[in-house]
């Protein structure tokens, strides 16, 4: 991507967030009146200097992650698996409570235009994420003017409504309005200012987002990243600082119906196309900055199952090139957030900030280990800027989980808490799987016979047609049929060799098919093969976007039409588990073939069991 649409795609989480980020820090301060009014501009400096120091620290990732540097990554390499697995849920926590937090803002904006409205906004917020499911299984995209058009009119909104307001402000001297009367609940305290930081912090939500995608970017990768992140961080702190001396000025302070950003755009512009503009522009990039979640959350969740802490299922893409299970999972699960919430931000902030912040910190944290084990030039100058940006990000997090745990930072940090038992079970699981399913050498009796059968030239199986529509299921005795036995192998394991043993039993003519993902894939396979079953031929189908069932049902729709006299009998190993809870970590191959087959005569599918001792 380039510069000017790389900035508004892999910037509209963290520049929407503009949106909300002062509001939920005034939010907490008026609990206190005026006198907790006068801390606004304070902790709003305080929350700038964490953006410029976590900002200057994610420059440094991206110059030692050229190929993308998450925090799962980061903290995985360089601090461990159980740090990368807590890193992980942050992430996973904070996405999800992205398109939540994102959608209840942009329905504000929308009803704060719109008070009629003000009652549907779970049934709203419901329907965009529908929508935004809905779109992204079919494969919808962040590219092209489409998604950068939004972006660009919200900083226009922004700088112009900044620009209008503070014009207006010099008219009277820079003058502060006064605030309208308040009630007192709380005093002004430590505790309070705690909670205002925090609650404001999260206007930094996405501002790793750039350093996820650096091999998206032209070449100078990794140049061209450190200048959009440069780029992105400064309209942030431009924007945050405008929007919160503006309140200041005008004495503004949230109130029900309507938000503050709404209140400051009726003050300036009253209720003209301006108007209609900044409140247009807030949605729009709202609604886009939720879809940027719909990108990462599914392929953090592929490298998690990857790493075996996660079902292998969510590493199979759809017919969309799309990671449709790990969407369906983040659709679900914002959905029921949003709805337990009632789909309001406030509600929501107190949640926002303990998964934000703990994914920054173990990132940082992890940076510091890696410039500390490096050495290279200006190691220590790099050391520093991540030492600055993980301690001040672990000060957000404990004092985010401190302040807000009664007002529901502890659904988060228990949230953190179960992801971390949930995939170290699971990972534990497919490590005692694969040690029972693992190949030892003169453990396996191969068969001695070789099993051989009609086979369609090399390279050609995937596009010939035979022209044939002839092979009908018209054979009434058992001397009619012709078989040919396809055995689908993923990896040379017991499981594996069982299903080819009982293929080679029945004495009919065997195939074997591998799909494999890459060329040198493949080449290790043919590497294995060659020493555990080079006694039946062999087909290798490149498969590049993780797909099995498709190239597969793909090739025997191919076999068929070239050899329509055969029965297929296609057969395929099955893990078997002991509990039933552990059925959804293995594949279901069998099932999804059935059903894409069933429309073809002579294919019958068979799976040969190998039971799990765990």
């Amino acid at each position: 991507m380039r510069k000017l649409l790389a900035l508004p795609v892999l910037s509209a989480d963290a520049l929407s967030s503009v949106a909300y980020g002062p509001e939920s820090l005034l939010a907490v301060l008026v609990l206190a009146g005026t006198a907790g009014l006068a801390y606004s501009l304070p902790v709003s400096g305080a929350i700038v200097f964490l953006m410029l120091a976590v900002g200057l620290s994610y420059r440094q990732t991206i110059r030692a992650y050229p190929h993308g540097g998450g925090s799962y990554i980061v903290a995985s390499d360089n601090l461990g698996r159980v740090p990368g697995l807590v890193a992980a849920a942050g992430l996973m926590t904070d996405y999800v409570l992205t398109v939540a937090v994102s959608i209840a803002s942009g329905v504000a904006a929308i009803t704060s235009a719109v008070p009629s409205l003000a009652g549907q906004t779970v049934p709203i917020g419901v329907g965009v994420i529908v929508l935004l499911l809905a779109g992204n299984l079919r494969g919808i995209r962040q590219a092209g003017a489409l998604f950068a058009a939004p972006t660009y009119a919200f900083v226009a909104a922004m700088l112009t409504l900044i620009a209008y307001g503070l014009v207006d402000a010099a008219g009277r001297g820079f003058e502060a309005r006064p605030a309208p009367p308040l009630g007192v609940t709380e005093s002004v305290g430590v505790l309070l200012v705690m909670r205002a930081f925090s609650s404001g912090a999260t206007a930094m939500t996405g501002i790793e987002a750039i350093s996820n995608a650096v091999p998206a970017f032209k070449p100078v990768e990794w140049r061209n990243a450190r200048t959009t992140l440069t780029w992105m961080v400064g309209l942030l702190i431009v924007m945050f600082t405008g929007i919160s001396l503006l309140i200041h000025l005008t004495g503004v302070v949230p109130g029900s119906g309507e938000t503050v950003l709404s209140r400051l755009a009726h003050l300036e512009f009253g209720d003209g196309w301006m108007y209609v503009f900044v409140q247009t522009a807030t949605a729009a990039v709202l609604l886009l900055a939720a879809n940027t979640a719909y990108n990462d959350f599914p392929r953090v969740l592929s490298l998690l199952a990857r790493d075996d802490c996660a079902p292998r299922v969510f590493m199979r893409l759809g017919d969309r090139l799309a990671y449709s299970n790990g969407i369906l999972l983040l659709s679900l699960a914002a959905a029921l957030v949003f709805v337990a919430f009632d789909g309001l931000t406030a509600s929501l902030i107190p949640l926002y900030a303990v998964g934000v912040f703990l994914a920054f910190t173990l990132s940082q944290a992890g940076m510091v280990v890696h410039w500390w084990r490096l050495r290279n030039r200006h190691w220590r100058k790099s050391l520093a800027f991540n030492a600055v940006g993980g301690a001040l990000s672990a000060l957000v997090f404990l004092t985010a989980g401190i302040s807000k745990f009664t007002s529901g930072a502890w659904v988060a940090i228990v949230a953190v808490g179960l992801f971390l038992l949930v995939t170290t079970r699971i990972r534990r699981h497919y490590r005692a799987a694969r040690d029972a399913l693992r190949l030892h050498p003169h453990t396996v009796e191969l068969p001695a016979r070789t099993a051989r059968g009609p086979l369609p030239a090399r390279g050609s199986t995937l596009t010939e047609r035979s022209g044939a529509d002839g092979g009908g299921e018209d054979e009434e005795i058992p001397e009619e049929i012709r078989h040919l036995s396809v055995v689908a192998i993923a990896t040379l394991d017991l499981a594996g060799m069982r299903a080819l043993a009982y293929a080679a039993s029945l004495q009919q003519p065997v195939l074997v098919v591998h799909i494999s993902l890459t060329e040198d894939e493949a080449r290790r396979f043919r590497g294995y093969w060659s020493l555990w079953g080079d006694h039946l031929p062999l087909e290798i189908v490149i498969s590049p976007y993780r797909a099995v069932v498709a190239p597969l049902v793909h090739y025997l729709e191919s076999l068929h039409r070239q050899h329509p006299e055969l029965t297929l009998t296609v057969i395929l190993p099955e893990i078997v588990t002991r509990r039933r809870r552990h059925r959804f970590l293995h594949s279901r191959t069998a099932t999804r073939l059935r059903r894409a087959l069933r429309p073809l005569p002579k294919i019958v599918i068979t799976t040969v069991p190998f039971h799990l001792p765990v």
